[in-house]
C-alpha cells in the first residue's frame, strides 16, 4: 500500500476509498453461489488495487479458506503480514526460473508447476528446505497462456509422482484457467471442462489424490456451477465488480463495489465559448460556461483513452472530461454551474447516490472494469471504512493505508 502524509481527516486531493464490509458482504455472497466449494479470494496486484492485506483480511473474516496470488512476492507479503497457514492457504501461480521456491516452500504456500523445468526447480528447493512442497500442477485447457500442454500431461504427472515418492512434493491440486467464462455460451467452455475432466482423470488413475481441483474463475463462480469442482478462484468479485457486463450488474449476482474514486475540485472559473480546453484543443466551449479541474490524470490511473468521453458526478449530476486527460489533472465543463472550490468529484462508486461506475469508464475508455480499478495508482491513498468486521473486532492497522474512523 502507499503511504500518505496526510490524517484521515484532512482533505485530500483524491482518495479511493474502500469499503471492507462491501468486500466481505461479496465473499458471503459468493459463498452462496458454490454451497459445496470453497472459495479462493484473489488478491494479486494489490487486490486489483484494493489493498491486499485489508481485503485479504476481509476476505477471511467472510470465509474464504484460500487466497491466492500471481506472484511468490505477494503471497510472500502476505504471510510477512501475519496470514498464518492457520488462517489461510495461500496459493501462488506465476513463477519464472531462479524464483524464491525455498523460500515459499518455507511459508507453506501452495506452488504452481506449469513444466518439468519448474517442478526440477521446486524439487530441489524442498531438499534444501528439509520438507516437502505444496505442488498444484496446472493444466492448459484452452487458454494458451501458462498450464502443461495435454501432450506433455502424462510426463509431468509422472514425474510429480516420482516427486512424491521420494517425499519432496505433495501434489495437493489440479487447475486450469477458462479462457472466455465471461461470454456466455461460447463452445470453448464445454470443451475445456471435458478436457480438464479427461486430464484430472488421467492423474488420479496414475495415483495422485489432489486436495482440490479447480477451474472456475469468478465469471465462472457466478454462472457455471457444473464448473465449480472442489474450488472457485473469485478475483474482481470479490471486489464488486461484475466480469463482464454481458453477464449482468453487480447487483444480479449480490455484489457490491467495495471501491469509490473522488476527488476534490481545486479550481472552479468562468471562460467566454469557443474558449479551448486542455492538450490539442479537442474540446472547445460551446458557450460562456464555467469549468471544473479535477486534480487527477493518467498518472493516477484516470485513462487517457477516456478523454471526452470520461462520466464524473460533480454537484449531483454527470459531467463529462472535456478535452483530453493530462498526466496529473482534466477538466469537466460545468455549464455554467458555480460548486465552490474543493467540492466532491466522484468518478466511479458503487452508483447509489447516481455517481458512475466503473463499468461506465470501462465503456467510455473502451477497456474492461478490471484495468479501471486495477489501474489507479499509488499517489492515490485507499482510505478503509468498515474495518470492524462483524465480531466487533477491530484488525490491525494494513501498513500504508489510512483508516476512517467509521465501523461497520
Amino acid at each position: 500500500m502507499n503511504d500518505t502524509a496526510h490524517p484521515p481527516t484532512a482533505p485530500l486531493r483524491a482518495r479511493a476509498e474502500i469499503d471492507l464490509a462491501a468486500v466481505r458482504a461479496n465473499v458471503r455472497a459468493l459463498r452462496g453461489r458454490v454451497a459445496g466449494a470453497a472459495v479462493m479470494a484473489v488478491v494479486k496486484s494489490d487486490a486489483y488495487g484494493h489493498g491486499a492485506l485489508p481485503c485479504a483480511r476481509a476476505a477471511v473474516e467472510a470465509g474464504a479458506t484460500w487466497l491466492g496470488t500471481a506472484t511468490p512476492e505477494e503471497a510472500l507479503a502476505l504471510r510477512a503480514a501475519g496470514l498464518s497457514p492457520a488462517r489461510a492457504r495461500i496459493m501462488c501461480w506465476l513463477w519464472t526460473p531462479g524464483g524464491p521456491w525455498r523460500e515459499a516452500i518455507e511459508a507453506d504456500l501452495d506452488l504452481s508447476v506449469s513444466g518439468m523445468w519448474a517442478l526440477a526447480e521446486v524439487r530441489e528447493a524442498a531438499r534444501q528446505a528439509g520438507r516437502p512442497a505444496r505442488v498444484q500442477l496446472k493444466a492448459d485447457t484452452g487458454l494458451g497462456r501458462n498450464g502443461c500442454q495435454p501432450a506433455d500431461w502424462p510426463e509431468l504427472v509422472a514425474e510429480a509422482l516420482r516427486a512424491e515418492a521420494e517425499g519432496l512434493i505433495r501434489v495437493t491440486g489440479l487447475w486450469s484457467h477458462f479462457a472466455c467464462a465471461d461470454e456466455p455460451g461460447h463452445p470453448s467452455i464445454a470443451a475445456q471442462l471435458a478436457l480438464f475432466r479427461d486430464m484430472i482423470a488421467h492423474a488420479e488413475q496414475r495415483g495422485l489424490r489432489p486436495e482440490v481441483r479447480h477451474i472456475a474463475n469468478s465469471p465462472a463462480a457466478l454462472t457455471l456451477p457444473e464448473s465449480h469442482f472442489d474450488l472457485v478462484r473469485a478475483g474482481i468479485a470479490v471486489y464488486g465488480v461484475s466480469p463482464s457486463a454481458e453477464l449482468g450488474t453487480p447487483a444480479d449476482f449480490g455484489l457490491r463495489p467495495a471501491m469509490t474514486l473522488s476527488a476534490s475540485l481545486a479550481l472552479v472559473k468562468h471562460v467566454p465559448g469557443g474558449h479551448g480546453i486542455s492538450y490539442g484543443h479537442h474540446y472547445a466551449t460551446p458557450g460562456e460556461t464555467t469549468l471544473g479541474l479535477v486534480p487527477v490524470g493518467y498518472a493516477d490511473g484516470v485513462p487517457r483513452h477516456a478523454s471526452g468521453t470520461g462520466p464524473v458526478l460533480v454537484g449531483g449530476k454527470w459531467r463529462t472530461v472535456a478535452g483530453r486527460v493530462a498526466m496529473d489533472q482534466f477538466v469537466v465543463d460545468l455549464g455554467g454551474d458555480e460548486p465552490e472550490i474543493g467540492s466532491e468529484a466522484v468518478l466511479f462508486g458503487p452508483g447509489d447516490r447516481g455517481e458512475p461506475t466503473a463499468e461506465d469508464w470501462a465503456q467510455a475508455a473502451g477497456t474492461i472494469a478490471y484495468e479501471i480499478v486495477t489501474r489507479i495508482g499509488t499517489r492515490v491513498p485507499r482510505v478503509y471504512v468498515n474495518e470492524v468486521d462483524e465480531a466487533g473486532e477491530r484488525p490491525e492497522r494494513a501498513e500504508g493505508g489510512e483508516r476512517d474512523t467509521r465501523d461497520g
